[in-house]
């Protein structure tokens, strides 16, 4: 700017010495003159200079104090140009208003999931215990004396206790997955025998949809993995109850192994309802249910996919779904390959 003006000046100054010459002005006006101008030019650069040195000083701090704080736009950190210091401030105060929205859209989502959680904890709670409620008060209202009642009530209460422990038993699996407070107990086994130890343990549960459990393929050679045996049994079960409890009566469930250089990939895979696109991305959240009604009928606690999801990646390894609506859903996980 102060290089625009002097330019200006210097400008005006050749024309107004040419137009005095072309008068025949005297030397000592036309010296008078540039003396004037010089001086304007001098005292406009220098005010100038104290004016961008006094706003540099008073910004210097907030833009040092942006950057003081822990943001990830701290890679745009530079040292100021003191030429264009009020620009370079101004974009880096930018990607500060863009980092902090962000960060408040963030806090508005956990806060919406806190208080969706919450509730979804209140419900899956009080369902039991007032049924536990409701069928202590009609014993105590005279079914007692009725042996036939009496024990339809007891089983009823018996079932919906052991669906309160479900709850707190997968709460505090949870818990001690996401505080990496449990302790994993390593070791080689065979991924292959494990899905079928749960097939035989799933099979009256399966045999009541008409659904079939399988292999894709005969193994004939084991696929020796090193991971926590009984979390990973853990998880594959609640995966294939969830394929059973979701699944097409009549259909099946199919488990695949897939033998990589590092990792062993499992696929577990039905032809059931599916998952709707909207629903994939919060699945594995606690308490979300895709089907509100469905898991409570089969007695799940809306926690399964949640523990199988903080089970993989407590060994280091991720899981991904994909599901097409009334075609069915894979989900699909790696484990560490034993090496001996």
């Amino acid at each position: 700017m102060a290089t625009l003006i002097a330019a200006i000046a210097s400008g005006l100054t050749a024309i107004v010495l040419i137009s005095i010459s072309a008068c025949g002005g005297g030397t000592r006006l036309w010296i008078v003159f540039v003396g004037v101008i010089s001086a304007f030019v001098a005292v406009y650069s220098v005010t100038l200079y104290l004016l961008n040195r006094f706003i540099f000083e008073k910004i210097n701090p907030i833009y040092k104090t942006i950057h003081s704080l822990n943001l990830p736009f701290k890679q745009f950190k530079k040292q100021l140009n003191s030429r264009d210091f009020v620009s370079e401030i101004y974009r880096d105060v930018q990607y500060w208003a863009e980092e902090k929205s962000q960060e408040i859209d963030r806090l508005k989502e956990m806060e919406n999931y806190r208080k969706e959680f919450l509730g979804n904890v209140s419900h899956e709670l009080k369902t039991p215990i007032f049924n536990i409620q409701g069928y202590v008060l009609t014993l105590l209202d005279g079914a007692l004396n009725e042996p036939e009642i009496n024990r339809q009530y007891l089983e009823k209460t018996e079932k919906s206790i052991n669906r309160l422990i479900s709850i707190v038993e997968d709460l505090e699996s949870i818990s001690k997955l996401e505080t990496k407070t449990l302790n994993l107990n390593f070791e080689k086994f065979n991924i292959v025998r494990l899905v079928d130890e749960i097939f035989e343990t799933q099979e009256i549960r399966a045999n009541k949809r008409g659904i079939k459990l399988l292999f894709d393929k005969e193994y004939d050679r084991a696929l020796q993995v090193y991971a926590d045996r009984k979390r990973i049994f853990q998880a594959l079960s609640n995966l294939i109850v969830n394929s059973i409890v979701y699944g097409k009566e009549g259909g099946k469930t199919v488990v695949s192994f897939l033998d990589l250089d590092e990792n062993v990939l499992i696929e577990v895979r039905d032809n059931g309802i599916g998952i709707a696109r909207k629903d994939i991305p919060r699945i594995f959240e606690r308490f979300y249910r895709a089907d509100k009604s469905r898991s409570r009928e089969q007695g799940g606690t809306g926690l399964g996919l949640a523990i199988v999801k903080h089970i993989i990646e407590a060994h280091q390894q991720t899981i991904s779904v994909r599901s097409t609506p009334n075609e069915g859903t894979s989900f699909i996980f790696t484990l560490k390959k034993y090496k001996a």
